[in-house]
């Protein structure tokens, strides 16, 4: 497995891997979840790279990029546990060298959700992803349900720019009790790592209601609002029942539906979804 650092290094080594490559990007401290789409990747192609970058950009001025947790070597050792060709691990200097100013936004798609409750946080995403598949040249690249728009926006951006790559969404990975692998999930306290299953909770209830027959979106929506509620650790920033693609809120689900919510537990901010028709 090489580990490069510099853009000179990656293309060196990239140069020499077998097609199509298929591509991870991380933000590392790895867990099950990444590792999946790393092992679908290697089932499809002939070479696997993954990027492990904590991409400053996405952070808002209050968020947790000084704690975000980092461990470079056990990251390494599980990548190379799984197979993969290549790592790039560029530094801040690589991605934003001095006087960067070239930002890519995708509209509309950034507006609600996360956009809503994060402003700048999609720009961070785009920009990044779009230089990583500039330095990468991948053919396949592989992104977790779990981040639902960010999956959903980084598909409208690759259509738009007419990146020669297929998306490819892998489902979320859960823990035994339902939540959703997380790096995050490592600030919960006992108590809060308990109450954090409320998300998977709430979807759950809502996913019921639809197979039992509930069309009428705000009926699911107050379904996961009741559900969380009634967790006292647990404080909702939003509930969403919303169009799979253009993740515009419903009225009524008729296709492929995203149910989706940002929850605090204590003091940390887990996110969660189902896809639904």
């Amino acid at each position: 497995m090489d580990i490069v650092t510099t853009l000179s290094e990656l293309r060196t080594s990239r140069a020499k891997l077998a097609g199509p490559v298929g591509f991870v990007p991380t933000m590392g401290y790895l867990h099950a979840g990444h590792i999946s789409l790393v092992q679908r990747a290697r089932q499809e192609c002939a070479s696997v790279v993954v990027s492990i970058f904590v991409n400053p950009t996405q952070f808002g001025p209050h968020e947790d990029l000084a704690k975000y947790p980092r461990d470079l070597p056990r990251d390494l050792e599980m990548l190379k546990e799984a197979g993969v060709d290549l790592v790039w691990t560029p530094t801040v200097e690589v991605m934003y060298p001095p006087g960067f100013q070239t930002w890519v936004t995708v509209e509309a798609l950034t507006a609600p959700l996360e956009g809503a409750q994060r402003p700048g946080h999609f720009r961070g995403v785009t920009t990044v992803v779009a230089k990583l598949f500039n330095a990468v040249q991948p053919q396949y690249a592989y992104f977790g349900q779990k981040d639902a728009q960010q999956a959903a926006v980084i598909r409208r951006m690759t259509r738009d720019l007419d990146f020669p790559i297929e998306i490819v969404v892998c489902p979320t990975v859960r823990e035994p009790d339902g939540l959703a692998m997380s790096s995050r999930n490592t600030y919960l306290n006992p108590e809060e790592r308990k109450a954090a299953t409320v998300l998977f909770r709430a979807l759950s209830a809502a996913k019921t209601a639809y197979e039992q027959g509930e069309r009428r979106a705000e009926v699911l929506r107050q379904i996961m609002r009741q559900v969380i509620e009634a967790e006292p650790l647990a404080r909702l920033q939003y509930v969403s029942c919303a169009d799979y693609d253009s993740l515009e809120e419903l009225e009524t689900v008729s296709g492929k539906t995203l149910l989706s919510m940002a929850v605090f537990i204590g003091n940390t901010r887990l996110i969660d979804n189902f896809v639904i028709g």
